[in-house]
């Protein structure tokens, strides 16, 4: 058996966080999930939908590895990342990380992972390995699925050699941090200005503040979406709040980046911000809880309900991220 020493194995709530924060802890860079959300730049939103999905999906957060890439850059430190279609050349990018004692970090799809009691295909899930025996890997995954877990090395083989939505080709990465990284406190202005302006100016419809006032406009036409509004509705609602989340979408985490980051400097837009999420955060919860209600009751007009209170979330996360956007030009 081979495991890399000093490991600290503490799960997040969200899986890319939780893998990131694994990798960096073990470079001696220690900080909460919340601030590594925000340095990632990692709030979004999304309404996807296609004749290849069951039901419509809602997003809060950037694309896969967007987040890691973002924070490893305002961090300073070097991130290598591997990617091939070989099984075989997978493998053997990361046993010889952890032969010389390097954690990493690996996205896949969930679906084939031992420990994971829920089986849905989800090609945007990240774990950190840190060990390997002879039958079993040792991974790092979400507090929800038991922080440090084991899996068969074949089931983690399927996992990153699944194909679909959000998969990666085995893909892979390990981090360097220099001698003298920047202070993380130092880089929240660019984190916060990039992460509100691509809220504010989304390419397509479908993302940012658009996203919202579209999704409150389209949820209300839910219980015709689906033949089976007692199954696809309070799924819906458990992926907003249970799936990795850390609920009302990812807006708890980032209400939580705000607040630390207003302790760390005193900027009145920061204030501003932070009162508009947690605000935020109460809604998208209440949102949750009604399309959950209307799968289980048939009624209508919860999505309705709904459909007011993305359209008011919509208002005020714009709100929020214009005042954000000035965050360089002074309190």
């Amino acid at each position: 058996m081979t495991r890399v020493p000093g490991i600290d194995a503490r799960g997040g709530q969200h899986c890319e966080t939780t893998a990131l924060g694994v990798l960096l802890r073990h470079r001696g860079i220690d900080l909460s999930e919340a601030m590594l959300f925000g340095l990632g730049s990692g709030l979004s939103f999304v309404y996807w939908d296609s004749k290849q999905l069951d039901f419509p999906f809602l997003g809060g957060r950037v694309k896969p590895f967007q987040l890691t890439k973002n924070s490893a850059a305002r961090l300073g430190v070097e991130l290598v990342v591997r990617e091939t279609t070989s099984r075989r050349k997978a493998w053997e990018d990361v046993s010889a990380a952890i032969d010389t004692g390097r954690p990493v970090g690996l996205q896949l799809d969930s679906f084939h992972l031992d420990y994971f009691t829920s089986k849905v295909h989800f090609g945007g899930h990240f774990v950190a390995l840190y060990g390997y025996g002879d039958q079993d890997a040792y991974l790092v995954d979400t507090e929800q699925q038991g922080g440090a877990v084991s899996t068969r090395l074949d089931s983690l083989a399927d996992a990153r050699a699944a194909r679909g939505p959000m998969t990666a080709r085995h893909r892979s990465f390990t981090l360097t941090a220099p001698r003298n990284p920047p202070k993380p406190y130092e880089q929240i202005v660019p984190a916060v200005t990039a992460c509100a302006e691509a809220f504010l100016d989304p390419p397509i419809a479908n993302l940012g503040h658009r996203g919202i006032q579209k999704a409150g406009k389209l949820v209300r036409t839910w219980l015709q979406r689906t033949d089976a509004p007692q199954r696809d509705l309070p799924q819906a609602a458990r992926l907003m709040e249970k799936a990795g989340t850390g609920g009302a979408l990812f807006r708890n985490l980032y209400r939580d980046f705000l607040a630390e980051c207003a302790q760390q400097l005193d900027s009145g837009h920061l204030r501003t911000g932070h009162r508009l999420y947690a605000e935020a955060a109460t809604l998208w919860t209440e949102v949750a809880a009604l399309i959950a209600n209307t799968g289980e009751s048939g009624d209508a007009r919860c999505l309705e309900e709904a459909g007011d209170l993305l359209g008011e979330l919509a208002r005020m996360e714009r709100e929020a991220m214009e005042v954000l956007s000035r965050l360089g030009g002074g309190s």
